[in-house]
């Protein structure tokens, strides 16, 4: 494992106790080979040991390549789907091989040793081997009636053909029928809340809305402890005032007795009651760093090229309504607004000309009063010092001081901002966002309970056809997009390894057609699966 760069981890862990059961059961098939020369040919162990040797050998052989050939091709998948079953793919191939290798190594050997003849022991009877010869004799007798069954209807090609047919079909119905998923979320004993007051709220009424949520949440059963910010939005990671988070610590398992969904449906009843602010709740990732939460995450995109905020934000709104009214959609929101007060500034650039003033002038002049802008900068007394130039916070108090302010013209002299600029009031974005350079708003969200990804998946494309006008697209981000790219990657494997079972055990046999029956055996053990 180590020259893989495999660590001891819950993944190969689990591979390892898998890799354990296969030891065994290559160990088992060795000892009972031995124990039936033994027992119904009356061998010498070492005798019974070499005979029986003999004849399962190139079965245990096959079994070893046959089982690796399904786990090796599983190591080439690529994406964050592929991390993961590379490092179980490797550790169990490689239980594998250490397996089979023990099974025709050392268990034979110690079968030559330790296995004896019942009659040479002298054993008396008792009521547990009374119980269990009759046990013995009823398994027996169950193998006969198999065997009789099979040799009426193996040759029977009206009964196996179809069906094997049926089979086949089965198995293509069920797989289809099965919800498709990605990446288990995981209780990792932390939630995430987003708060959203009404656009223009300002930071003391978002932090108010951020301690009464906090209180809510401190008195809720299971949790340990919750830390309330305003200003920040840890979801798309943007500061505004109208935004603000908490992040939720849980207690151990141990000391609750409700997971995270729970109490996150819990919080979303209790919270109902804080009317004045959106406020979402929602788990970590399962993968660090893909995302910034669990479930699903887009970004609509305008592709008109118009540019109109206040278009996307009514098709927005309108595709997360929609969203919602899908049973496989758990919750869907977004943050998106282009309601936010503004002041837009409207230059009379003939006038500007005028009077001798370009606009970039004006504008930058414009930037360092409000503003600030970096001039120089000098050591005094040991320590370096910044010489930042700033309007005097008494003149840039209120919107209206900005038309007290001047600027100075291409002939030095001082000309106010009100002689060719003024002020309106307008609604737009706090901040704008770009997605492959189209104007985008962030849609998260979750799958209901009892839905997996891929359903929410299969929805969200659904509602995007049926609802996006026309010139607005939707492209999937985070987590979500690799799993949508990952398409029929695990189709392909299958194959791969169905092509390298055929020919390992071609080449075992020296037969392409003996192969053949056991790969005719998938569609069934596909559909016992499926049930099981």
């Amino acid at each position: 494992m180590n020259a893989f760069g495999i660590t001891l981890n819950m993944i190969s862990l689990f591979a390892l106790v898998m890799a354990i059961g296969i030891v065994v059961d290559d160990a088992i098939v060795v000892i009972e080979a031995v124990n039936v020369k033994i027992a119904q040919e009356g061998l010498e162990p070492l005798e019974a040991t070499q005979k029986a040797m003999k004849e399962i050998s190139g079965a245990i052989v096959a079994v070893t390549l046959v089982m690796a050939s399904v786990f090796i091709p599983v190591a080439f998948m690529g994406g964050p789907e592929g991390m993961f079953y590379r490092q179980f793919s490797i550790t169990i191939a490689s239980g594998i091989v250490l397996s089979g290798f023990t099974a025709l190594t050392l268990t034979p050997s110690l079968c030559a040793l330790i296995l004896t003849r019942e009659r040479d022991n002298h054993i008396k009877k008792t009521w547990l081997n009374r119980v269990l010869d009759k046990f013995n004799a009823g398994f027996d007798k169950g193998i006969g009636g198999y065997r009789n069954v099979l040799q009426r209807t193996v040759s029977r090609k009206i009964i196996t053909l179809p069906l094997l047919l049926l089979f086949c079909i089965g198995a293509f119905f069920i797989n289809n029928s099965l919800p498709s998923g990605f990446i288990p979320q995981e209780d990792q004993g932390m939630i995430y809340a987003v708060i959203e007051t009404p656009p223009g709220a300002t930071i003391e009424r978002t932090n108010k809305v951020a301690h009464q949520l906090a209180s809510i949440i401190a008195r809720e059963d299971g949790i340990e402890s919750v830390s309330s910010l305003a200003g920040y939005e840890i979801l798309s990671e943007g500061t505004s005032a109208n935004s603000g988070s908490c992040l939720i610590n849980l207690k151990p398992w141990k000391e609750r007795s409700r997971t995270a969904k729970e109490i996150i449906n819990d919080l979303e009843n209790k919270c109902q009651q804080i009317t004045d602010a959106n406020i979402e709740f929602f788990e970590p990732p399962s993968i660090p760093g893909y995302g910034a939460a669990s479930g699903f995450e887009l970004r609509l995109l305008d592709k008109t090229g118009s540019n109109d905020y206040h278009a996307m934000e009514k098709v927005s709104k309108s595709f997360v309504s929609a969203l919602n009214k899908r049973p496989e959609i758990g919750s869907a929101f977004t943050f998106y607004s282009a309601s936010f007060p503004q002041y837009m500034l409207r230059v009379d650039n003939n006038i500007a000309a005028q009077k001798g003033i370009t606009l970039g002038t004006a504008m930058d002049n414009l930037s360092t009063l409000i503003g600030s802008d970096y001039e120089t900068g000098f050591v005094r007394f040991g320590k370096p010092y910044k010489v930042i130039v700033q309007a005097d916070p008494k003149y840039r108090a209120f919107p209206q001081d900005l038309m007290q302010l001047n600027v100075k013209n291409n002939q030095g002299k001082m000309v106010p901002y009100a002689d060719f600029l003024h002020m309106e009031k307008v609604y737009g974005m706090s901040e704008m966002t770009r997605h492959n350079l189209y104007n985008s708003a962030e849609v998260t969200g979750s799958a209901a309970a009892g839905y997996s990804s891929g359903q929410a998946i299969k929805a969200i494309e659904e509602v995007a056809t049926s609802t996006l006008p026309h010139g607005y697209d939707y492209d999937f981000a985070g987590i979500t997009k690799d799993e949508v790219d990952q398409g029929n990657q695990a189709l392909i494997i299958f194959i791969v390894c169905l092509t390298f079972v055929y020919l390992i055990l071609s080449a075992q046999y020296e037969n392409f057609l003996l192969p053949l029956p056991i790969i005719t055996c998938l569609p069934r053990a596909s559909v016992e699966h499926s049930f099981s």
